[in-house]
């Protein structure tokens, strides 16, 4: 029993090793027959393989790429078939506008869509619009015109007022540099018809004409000296102007926008007389958000200024009046520096007066558009008024002040050589450094304080001013002004007394009157 016991077990034992290789065996086959094979001899068993999971996400990111791809050409075909109905349409227009301008036809590099709306936007950002440009002199300035429902107020000859000159304003160098590049670059270029055997130069420009239509565009008729004696090259340019743009669209608050009228002042009672009259009807009858700093020199007819004053603030209950003494030698810039200073109830809008300035309700309102602290400073063009005694014949037939305020070509012309009158801030005026006080007496300070805004980069407002008059006075030039100050004050007082055809009608009127006698004369003698 004892030998039959232990060879059962000895037999489970072997059964059970034979079971254990067997499984062994099994699983390593299993590993061998289930193992991922690779042609690269260098990669392992171990490297990772994307599951299921990771094979789908992969599909759907380039699904993703592929539907992207194919909406972006969809937009690009849409632009191209946009692109390409458009030049159709401006090469079946062509012929006409050709032949109706008497311009031939070329061939003109076109523009894609996006390609034109860069270059607008280009175009904007060159020009004066959204800030200012450092300027070298008043000369530089290129003025606005002013316009209404029904007219139109421009300046005729600028600042030069000379029938010939040298291109001082940049923008129109810059014009003509550039028409004269574009005319050498197409003169010189080859093309089938004709073989160019010259080279065209600056040298070889004999002269142009321009002609610009606002709602059009520029026109410029050039001519060159040909490649041989008597023959010329004669080249036509059309610069098209583009669409409108919208460059701002916003509100204007002026409800509590105050102006400080600043006026110097020395003697002159009767003139401060006249400028509180519209002062009343104006600033505190139609206006109502004035102050009037009043710096006056001297102590001479003090008294009278001061009750003025104190009249107009009893009988109409205003009081927003400043007086300030200074006890020394007039200077206009000194006496709007410390009218400006003087202020302290923050940054207030300034407006450098004189007392022979009348102004309306529609100029405040003008002075407040055309300001912005930080980025815009007004100077109007005023309005100056010839001698009435010329104008209407004699001193008795003169009409009231208001029936005087006529813009037109017999009563008077637009100021554009003076620069006294001018709406900032206060700040803008304190950052820019003020006036030069050291000038003495009539004129000059204004031109400096102008430089230096045109020097900054503030946007400065040109522009003539359909409410804003300079009321005539005979002008006394003093001879202790020192040479250049007694020219400026001669050359206003001539340009103040009346329009060219009135002094040739006074230069003249001897002849006149000799002829009107000889009519006269002759008609009597025909009756009897």
């Amino acid at each position: 029993l004892a030998m039959l016991r232990r060879g059962l077990l000895s037999c489970l034992s072997r059964v059970g090793v034979a079971l254990v290789l067997v499984c062994c065996s099994l699983s390593l086959l299993y590993v061998i027959t289930c193992s991922p094979h690779t042609d690269d001899p260098l990669s392992g068993p171990l490297l990772p393989r994307p599951g299921p999971l990771g094979y789908q996400a992969l599909l759907q990111e380039r699904e993703e790429q592929h539907r992207q791809h194919i909406s972006s050409l969809k937009k690009q075909i849409a632009q191209l078939k946009e692109a390409l109905q458009e030049r159709g349409e401006r090469v079946k227009g062509s012929p006409e506008k050709a032949g109706d301008r008497g311009v031939g036809t070329g061939t003109i590099e076109e523009r894609s869509h996006t390609d034109l709306q860069d270059f607008l936007r280009s175009q904007l950002s060159r020009a004066e619009v959204h800030s200012g440009v450092r300027l070298p002199s008043e000369y530089s300035v290129v003025p606005f015109e002013s316009f209404t429902l029904q007219r139109v107020y421009q300046l005729e000859m600028g600042l030069t007022r000379h029938p010939e000159e040298k291109p001082v304003r940049k923008d129109r160098r810059d014009e003509i540099s550039e028409v004269l590049e574009s005319a050498l670059q197409t003169l010189n270029t080859p093309n089938r018809d004709r073989v160019a055997s010259k080279v065209y130069s600056t040298a070889d420009f004999i002269e142009g004409i321009a002609r610009t239509e606002k709602d059009k565009g520029t026109l410029y008729d050039l001519s060159f000296r040909g490649e041989q004696p008597q023959q010329f090259r004669r080249l036509v340019l059309f610069r098209p102007f583009g669409p409108l743009m919208k460059v701002s669209d916003e509100r204007v608050q002026t409800q509590n926008t105050i102006i400080n009228i600043i006026l110097p002042l020395s003697h002159r009672a009767d003139k401060f007389r006249h400028f509180m009259h519209n002062f009343r009807e104006v600033c505190i009858k139609q206006d109502r958000r004035v102050h009037l700093t009043v710096v006056y020199f001297g102590r001479d007819q003090m008294n009278d200024i001061k009750g003025m004053l104190e009249n107009t603030s009893r009988e109409l209950n205003f009081r927003n009046f400043t007086l300030i003494q200074l006890n020394e030698e007039f200077s206009r810039g000194r006496g709007l520096d410390v009218g400006a200073r003087a202020w302290k109830g923050g940054n207030v809008l300034l407006f450098f007066c004189d007392v022979d300035i009348i102004f309306t309700s529609d100029f405040l309102n003008t002075c407040r558009l055309n300001t912005q602290p930080g980025k815009k400073v007004f100077y109007p063009v005023l309005f100056s008024q010839y001698n009435p005694a010329v104008i209407y014949g004699s001193r008795e037939h003169v009409p009231p002040i208001e029936q005087q305020l006529v813009i037109k070509k017999d009563t008077g012309f637009w100021r554009d050589f003076g620069f006294g009158m001018t709406c900032q801030y206060r700040s803008d005026f304190i950052n820019i450094g003020g006036f030069d006080v050291d000038i003495k007496g009539w004129g000059g300070e204004d031109v400096h304080l102008y430089r230096k805004y045109l020097h900054s980069n503030l946007l400065v407002i040109r522009a003539p001013s359909r409410g804003l008059f300079h009321l005539w006075h005979e002008k006394h030039c003093a001879d202790e002004l020192p040479p250049d100050q007694y020219k400026m004050c001669m050359q206003s007082k001539a340009m103040n007394e009346a329009s060219h055809g009135q002094l040739g009608m006074l230069l003249f009127r001897h002849e006149i009157e000799a002829h009107l006698r000889k009519q006269k004369q002759r008609g009597a003698s025909k009756k009897a």
